[in-house]
């Protein structure tokens, strides 16, 4: 299954957030965890991760060091900032209105209306 680009841009950022939240991380790692999460359905690269990265940082949401990889490798760490995380709490509220409207949506979908009848709203 494909999941829209839309879908992706919008759920970036709370997905990042929340995985920063689970501790301190690096882009290869980032990258791992969303497709383990989505179990694969979800294909990030590194042109959509370090500009959202960055904005994230420039925005005070997370913070970046440079540290070492198990090879020696210098590579950058972000972690999630307390602003981050009253971010995250944020768009998790939000996240939750938006589900609650489409289960309604569909639920409704499931179920249309008999032909004649009135539609939703109670609108002729």
């Amino acid at each position: 299954m494909h999941i829209d680009k839309d879908l992706v841009a919008a759920s970036a950022t709370p997905l990042v957030l929340g995985i920063l939240a689970e501790g301190e991380s690096y882009g290869y790692a980032i990258v791992r965890r969303v497709n383990e999460l989505s179990d694969g359905r979800m294909q990030w690269t590194d042109g959509m991760l370090y500009p959202l990265l960055h904005r994230l940082e420039r925005n005070g949401l997370v913070r970046a060091s440079w540290g070492r990889s198990d090879a020696g490798r210098r590579r950058k760490h972000y972690a999630i900032t307390e602003a981050g995380l009253e971010a995250l709490a944020e768009r998790h509220e939000q996240w939750k209105v938006v589900a609650e409207a489409l289960r309604q949506v569909w639920e409704a979908a499931a179920h249309p209306p008999r032909p004649g009848a009135a539609p939703a709203g109670g609108f002729a």
